[in-house]
């Protein structure tokens, strides 16, 4: 079948399709208007084994299985999922406590436990009814056997990254009220590792059952498998590796924490699981290198759902047409170009992230505001600033001046004088007269930075990434349907590149970083020598930025209680020590642009910047040894107690 057509049915049945309950039922509320795949009544009730007799009716469930994956950060979860971690500032008054809030609560990014076994139940029911069938034939039966157990095992990946070891159930527990005795459903925690092993074996027991394919993206194939391998194998190599830097973060029982003797392995099966993907074997995926403007080229990436796409792996897809987008776009356009006039401008990536960005001379350097005597640098152009740098900045980021859509973002603070005095406003529309003059200009962007002024930038930046340019895409009525990436083929390649390394093969790492970099213009090679932990920790930081992976990458490498140790951050530590792995994060800042002012200046209207930290920020970001694995809550210890609690909590 068609991706195309398999990518419709799949995005469509969330909304008529619900899985089975215990009593092995479907409902559905499907017309056959959707490709007349269904050709069933609405709300009509359907046994399980005639659903297990029809291909099409089966799809119909696999559907709903895929819309109940879990992400951390996510386009549907909204834009709040992108906003922490001082990697943006939050530009919504209602959400200003994220930036005031001095620590995160242990209940922070924890799954909703009861939930999650409901819907592994309906993973494991989905697996038994599959293997009962006998109708369908052995191709579609192994297939579906084989994305059932994707989802089953890429669901337990998204827990155990949260929670550590978990129950690890694999069949449906059925309560038996006869015998009123429940202990035969309570399952004690797994070994951290035990969880890990357990997605990995399974990635390998199913890729030969997938296509390997390129162009289906939003179903499981073969490289999805080993791409989900590859992330968990690295994942459970750098916890058991970086692990001994917190030896508190540990329970006894291995719940929590992994044995240091097993990193390598893990990276072996890393590096395999990832090269597999490279050497073309799960299909042919290759960076995306079609726009000769590297910075659109990487932006496009996130947009481009065609099949000239060949770096997306694995998707979670959204149809304008078929019932499912999001609003990603909606909440985060620049504020002069919003749809809906009062709902824009949210998501700002702060200066921390911006000036993460390397030279094009592979080196790190802060955006250059002042002279060596601290006087201002004047730039002709509002982007003269960032000139020079890995394209993946203005992919990443809508730049001041930065064209959207068919217009130009309108970020500026202000007029400045030589004494250092400002004009500006609240707000672009109220005018005022610049000094010497009577008549009102516009003082202040469009867009802002204004202090406190919600949609609009705070930051002096806006986020590009994932920002839908299709008309009518932040309209609330309509909403976005780009995809959201979960995998593609650069992290693979940055996943072997850790892998590499950690196992002591620089040259090879260097080899797959190199291929990443070059796309964004770094055309100068890392040598085997330049390839070090802090090398690793940026790359996969600028490359997968607002992908939902720096935290998750913070935490394995036991980093994260050390860049967000809770003290506020100087000018002096913004600026410092860019490139290293444990350089503190823990306030957004901005670079706000100013006009400056002097008619009698040969520098009269160029621009000057100044790094600024957003007002409504007066918290640190703290992260505390408890913070490093989810909160198991008191109502689900008191349903099961074989449930150790979490550690530090």
């Amino acid at each position: 079948m068609h991706d195309t057509i398999e990518k419709t049915k799949l995005i469509n049945m969330k909304k008529y399709i619900s899985i089975f309950s215990l009593a092995l039922v479907l409902i559905t509320g499907c017309s056959k208007t959707d490709d007349e795949f269904l050709d069933i009544p609405p709300t009509s009730v359907i046994p399980a084994d005639v659903a297990f007799s029809d291909p099409a009716l089966v799809l119909a469930v696999l559907g709903d299985l895929y819309n109940r994956q879990l992400d951390f950060s996510s386009l549907d979860g909204g834009w709040s999922t992108f906003a922490d971690f001082s990697e943006s500032f939050p530009s919504d008054a209602g959400s200003y406590n994220i930036v005031q809030r001095t620590g995160w609560s242990y209940s922070e990014w924890q799954v909703n436990w009861f939930d999650s076994y409901a819907y592994i139940k309906d993973l494991n029911l989905f697996l038994q009814r599959d293997s009962a069938s006998t109708e369908l034939s052995a191709g579609d039966k192994a297939r579906f056997m084989a994305e059932g157990r994707f989802l089953r095992a890429n669901f337990y990946f998204e827990m155990v990254k949260r929670m550590g070891g978990v129950p690890l159930v694999l069949q449906p527990l059925i309560y038996d009220i006869s015998k009123g005795d429940v202990s035969d459903l309570q399952y004690p925690r797994a070994k951290e590792s035990d969880i890990y092993d357990f997605v990995i074996s399974e990635a390998e027991a199913i890729k030969n059952d997938l296509p390997a394919d390129v162009n289906v993206k939003s179903r499981a194939t073969k490289a999805a498998a080993l791409a989900m391998e590859a992330r968990a194998a690295l994942y459970a190599g750098s916890i058991a590796k970086y692990g001994a830097k917190t030896p508190q973060v540990s329970l006894p029982g291995g719940e929590v924490g992994i044995e240091a003797s097993k990193a390598n392995g893990y990276y072996q099966i890393a590096l395999k699981a990832a090269q597999e993907i490279i050497d073309g074997s799960a299909g042919s995926y290759k960076l995306y290198e079609v726009l000769p403007n590297l910075s659109d080229n990487f932006a496009s990436i996130f947009l481009d759902k065609t099949s000239v796409n060949q770096e997306a792996i694995f998707i979670e897809d959204f149809k304008a047409n078929g019932g499912k987008t999001h609003g990603f776009t909606t909440n985060d356009q620049p504020f002069s170009f919003s749809d809906e006039g009062d709902d824009a401008g949210r998501l700002n990536p702060s200066l921390n992230l911006v000036e993460a960005f390397e030279k094009l001379d592979n080196t790190y350097a802060p955006l250059p505001t002042t002279d060596a005597s601290g006087n201002f640098i004047y730039y002709d152009n509002i982007q003269d600033i960032f000139a020079g740098r890995d394209a993946r900045l203005a992919g990443t980021v809508l730049l001041p001046s930065a064209v959207f859509k068919t217009g130009v973002v309108d970020i500026w603070a202000g007029y400045i004088e030589p004494d250092g005095t400002i004009t500006t406003s609240d707000n672009a529309v109220n005018q005022k007269p610049l000094p010497g003059t009577t008549t009102p200009v516009q003082v202040v962007g469009a867009d802002g930075p204004v202090n406190g002024l919600a949609l609009r930038s705070q930051t002096g930046f806006y986020i590009r990434k994932w920002l839908d340019p299709t008309v009518g895409s932040g309209r609330r009525g309509r909403g976005s349907d780009v995809a959201f990436i979960r995998y593609r083929y650069a992290e693979v390649l940055l996943n072997a590149a850790e892998a590499a390394f950690e196992l002591g093969d620089n040259a090879t790492a260097a080899n797959y970083m190199n291929q990443v970099r070059k796309r964004a213009g770094l055309t100068i090679p890392l040598a085997a020598g330049d390839i070090t932990f802090d090398r690793i920790v940026h790359e996969r930081r600028v490359e997968l930025a607002f992908e939902g992976h720096y935290f998750y990458d913070m935490k394995r490498w036991r980093l994260a209680n050390v860049v967000w140790n809770g003290s506020p951050m100087s000018k002096s530590d913004l600026v410092s020590n860019i490139g290293s792995a444990t350089k503190k994060n823990t306030q957004p800042w901005g670079l706000w642009p100013y006009k400056f002012y002097n008619p009698n200046s040969a520098n009269n209207g160029k621009w000057v910047f100044k790094e600024t930290l957003p007002s409504t920020v007066t918290g640190s970001n703290l992260f505390q040894l408890g913070n490093y694995y989810s909160r198991i809550n008191d109502d689900v210890i008191a349903a099961n107690p074989k449930i150790v609690r979490q550690p530090n909590q």
